[in-house]
């Protein structure tokens, strides 16, 4: 047994503020810390963990250290050895949730039914088990599809549900009031071939220590210190898991950010850390709350935003680094200028002898990416996107291309065997190599030789019958193409393909995002006049070398820039609909607005100089420009932090843009000259829809086309108009050039006047 001293004079303590040291030096009960964004959170966590072992409060086995990643066990490893002065050997129980529950499984494995020498599944082994499953069930594996199945089984094991567990209702969800059923026996065949999936990891553990309180209370003997990283990104099996586990010493410390919990949508229960005074009476909470990475206007920004969360412990963030530049927030006319005017910033920012790697951009979806990708590659900025590929290199968006460059061409046989089977028809590889032997055979293309095999017996039943099929609708689409848009024909394809629809039958994470950059890609298309032009623009983007750079702009998602720090960073698209997401409103309503608003927090608490907010007044959204209302987080940014800049001067403003810029931007910063608060801004927020779950009514049309301001309108309540987009209809009210249609199959729209004709002059 270590001998229990404390020596709080020791050289790893020296540097620490005194919020730091007494987090670590608390060791003895249950303990909570607070750790604001750039607040020492990680050195914290190491120096505890270090102060335990060089005081012998515990030997390395007895200490239960839980991480998210693999990347961070590794990094406090070795930053507990840089501490102590030399490599640590042991910690044996320092990894991930699921590493350390899958060392637990492994030594109890027979008490729910398995061998210690169980297989781990990856999702692919997943989802062919769970399709054998369903077919043997009588259900139809198409509609009600095996991934689907497996995200549904996937989040029960993460709330800690077993079969058992699951109420009726659970089961509707599935195969009309299947899901149970299919649960059960999944997880049946997984004890038979003693194979586990990822969830089970910490399911099994959860059913062990519940069922088995000797084995429960010899790890309660075991772990006498237990250290968790990210307690904010908990899900619900791994805080039952953790609270089984704690109930021994009581020794528990757990590090986290309430305001930077931003993954609900994995499964992450901010609760878990709202809640920790509740689940651990008489726990200390200690609230780390300098920050060593931003500058007073910054981090004063970013607290009074998050201040509007009512779910929260609360802490407010300082620094020694008084002053800084403003945050500033620009409005801007569309998403082509918000790429123009952010690379025009970067370029200054590279003239002055900074370093591109010092930047970041970061947007609430991939789909944003698109206007700043282009428009680097024809600066020849450097650039990477972090967390994923390029635009034009996702999978999704090649898959299209594919279609595309069949639909010009019946020999391009790379594109033709990327899509033969995409999505499945039941042409497998064996079928590929017979229409690539025979094509070489004949020395035609791939097209080719498949219209001259399935009149034979070459490739027989499904394959051949599927093969006659795509053919088919080959042929259509390009009969078709002559008469249609091109980006018309491009949805049509994905749609009747069935490509669109394998994505929304996919229920994995990012499937959402996926149709999201198809729609993105529509949109890129109609930005040229001919399905050829837009490819040859194509190929010029994907020829641009994009080999590794010394030094590039970062870009990628506010969820991929979490733990991450720059000098500069960029955060564009704050509109309402954008960011806050309005998926993320319908779906889950005031904890989801929540959970956007911690999301800006996390945006605007990654830059150390300078953060700049962008908003555009129109959007080009899948295909359709839109007018759109900035933010309601710019409206919650605290004006003595804030300066407003815009850019009015290269772009004529439309409605919502001149509101905002004259109510929003000049009273705003009039109001900020002489220290208090806005009319213009409160004037604008009154007339604002605040309804969370609601989307402000959308201003139909295209920017270029917007009459003058204060043109009064040509038009006559009750004359009969014509619509591109909404058809026929009759005006019912008319504000300016605003107009308010009944169309005859849209219904009620309101649109510019600009934009419609005289039904008479159709």
């Amino acid at each position: 047994m270590p001998v229990r001293t404390t020596d709080d004079q020791a050289d790893y303590l020296s540097g620490l503020n005194p919020e730091q040291r007494k987090a670590v030096l608390t060791t003895e009960g249950p303990l909570l810390v607070l750790a604001g964004a750039g607040t020492g959170k990680t050195r914290v966590l190491t120096t505890r963990l270090a102060h335990i072992l060089h005081n012998r409060l515990a030997w390395p086995s007895q200490i239960l250290a839980v991480t998210f990643t693999n990347k961070a066990a590794r990094e406090m490893r070795e930053r507990v050895g840089q501490t102590m002065g030399g490599a640590i050997e042991g910690l044996p129980w320092l990894g991930t949730f699921h590493s350390i529950a899958a060392k637990i499984l492994r030594i109890h494995a027979e008490l729910v039914g398995l061998k210690s020498s169980f297989t781990i599944l990856d999702t692919d082994d997943q989802i062919r088990l769970l399709k054998q499953v369903i077919e043997a069930a009588g259900i139809d594996s198409k509609r009600w599809t095996a991934r689907y199945m497996a995200s549904l089984i996937d989040g029960w094991k993460n709330k800690g549900l077993t079969p058992d567990r699951l109420g009726a209702d659970d089961g509707f969800t599935f195969a009309d009031g299947k899901g149970v059923e299919i649960y059960k026996t999944y997880q049946d065949r997984l004890k038979v071939l003693n194979a586990v999936d990822f969830g089970d990891l910490l399911l099994h553990n959860i059913t062990i220590f519940q069922k088995n309180p000797d084995v429960l209370k010899g790890f309660h003997d075991r772990f006498r210190y237990l250290l968790v990283d990210e307690y904010q990104d908990t899900n619900v099996a791994q805080y039952l898991w953790l609270r089984l586990l704690a109930q021994g010493s009581n020794n528990v410390c757990c590090v986290g950010d309430d305001d930077q919990s931003i993954y609900g949508w994995r499964g992450a229960e901010v609760d878990n850390i709202l809640r920790f005074e509740q689940d651990f009476p008489g726990a200390t909470v200690i609230r780390l709350e300098r920050n060593y990475r931003s500058t007073e206007h910054i981090l004063g920004a970013a607290s009074g935003l998050i201040a509007a969360n009512k779910d929260r412990l609360g802490k407010t963030l300082w620094t020694e680094d008084d002053g800084g530049h403003k945050v500033t927030v620009t409005g801007v006319w569309d998403g082509p200028a918000e790429a123009r005017i952010i690379s025009g910033e970067i370029e200054n920012w590279a003239s002055k002898g900074r370093s591109y790697s010092d930047v970041a951009i970061l947007v609430r979806a991939s789909r944003q990416m698109r206007n700043f990708e282009e428009r680097f590659i024809q600066l020849g900025l450097p650039y990477r996107v972090v967390g994923g590929p390029r635009f034009f290199e996702r999978a999704e968006i090649r898959d299209a291309h594919a279609y595309m460059r069949v639909l010009n061409s019946d020999t391009d046989d790379l594109a033709f065997e990327r899509i033969v089977n995409v999505p499945k028809r039941g042409i497998g590889a064996t079928s590929v190599r017979k229409l690539q032997q025979a094509a070489r055979t004949m020395h035609i293309s791939l097209e080719q030789a498949t219209r001259q095999i399935v009149k034979t017996d070459e490739i027989r039943g499904k394959a051949r019958s599927s093969l006659r099929a795509f053919l088919l609708d080959i042929d259509r689409w390009r009969r078709e193409s002559q008469d249609a848009k091109h980006t018309d024909m491009a949805e049509r394809i994905l749609d009747q393909s069935g490509y669109t629809q394998m994505w929304r039958d996919n229920k994995d994470a990012k499937s959402q995002g996926r149709l999201d950059n198809l729609k993105e890609l529509i949109s890129a298309m109609g930005e040229f006049d001919t399905l050829e032009a837009y490819m040859e623009h194509v190929s010029l983007v994907l020829d641009v070398d994009s080999g590794p750079q010394d030094a590039e702009v970062s870009l990628m998602t506010l969820h991929s820039a979490k733990g991450l720090e720059f000098p500069l960073v960029f955060l564009p698209g704050w509109e309402e609909g954008t960011f806050p997401s309005q998926r993320a409103l319908d779906e889950s309503g005031l904890a989801g607005l929540e959970e956007e608003r911690r999301l800006a927090y996390v945006g605007i608490t990654r830059a150390r100089e300078l953060a700049k907010i962008y908003f555009a007044a129109n959007r080009q959204v899948y295909g359709s420009w839109q007018s759109s209302l900035p933010s309601r987080f710019i409206d919650e940014l605290p004006i003595q932090h804030v300066e407003v800049e815009s850019e009015a001067n290269q772009y004529n403003p439309s409605l919502i843009a001149d509101r905002v810029q004259e109510d929003f931007g000049r009273s705003f910063k009039r109001a900020q000259d002489a220290g208090r608060s806005s009319p213009g801004w409160e004037r604008y927020q009154k007339n604002r829809d605040r309804d969370f779950g609601r989307q402000p009514k959308e201003i139909e049309g295209h920017a270029v086309r917007r009459p003058a301001k204060g043109k009064a309108s040509n038009y006559s309540v009750g004359e009969r108009v014509f619509h591109t987009k909404f058809g026929y209809g009759e005006i019912m009210s008319a504000d300016g050039t605003k107009l308010t249609v009944e169309f005859d199959k849209a219904g009620e729209k309101m649109v510019l006047d600009g934009f419609v004709q005289r039904a008479s002059e159709v």
